[in-house]
């Protein structure tokens, strides 16, 4: 059975807050869980948050899955941390598994995204019909007046 950390919405219409619960990954958003471990305020000025820190332990410790909202409030309260040295493995893991598997795959990892460096300009061959002085067309036509 997969189970997540996930957020169950509770609250009025257009006023939402959470629940933090661990629930089976088949069960629907607001359907049943198998636990209550925190709370989530979303629309507080600062946001509420409070998650049992030795349950949401305990349920990682166990395998469960954090969804993204869920692992972002859990690195909130240092929770996810805790956890991770405990694991022993770097905080950024999914950069990590991808570039281990990159480089099993004989691949260079990729760094961020630079702008490319405009090339720089040269000045353009100059013509003979370029040399001369550019005409204006009033000027031109104020001179055939005179005449």
């Amino acid at each position: 059975m997969a189970v997540k950390i996930r957020l169950k919405r509770v609250g009025k219409t257009r006023q939402p807050s959470y629940r933090v619960v661990v629930a089976d990954a088949r069960s629907p958003r607001d359907g049943r869980i198998i636990q209550a471990i925190g709370k989530y305020r979303p629309r507080e000025e600062p946001s509420f948050v409070e998650i049992d820190v030795d349950s949401a332990l305990n349920w990682l410790r166990k395998g469960a899955q954090p969804t993204d909202e869920v692992q972002k409030l859990l690195a909130i309260q240092g929770i996810w941390q805790t956890f991770e040295s405990e694991r022993g493995s770097p905080v950024n893991t999914k950069a990590v598994r991808r570039t281990r598997e990159m480089a099993r795959a004989g691949l260079k990892p990729r760094g961020p995204k630079k702008a490319p460096e405009p090339a720089p300009e040269t000045p353009a061959p100059v013509t003979e019909a370029e040399t001369e002085a550019p005409v204006d067309a009033e000027a031109g036509q104020e001179e055939a007046h005179e005449e």
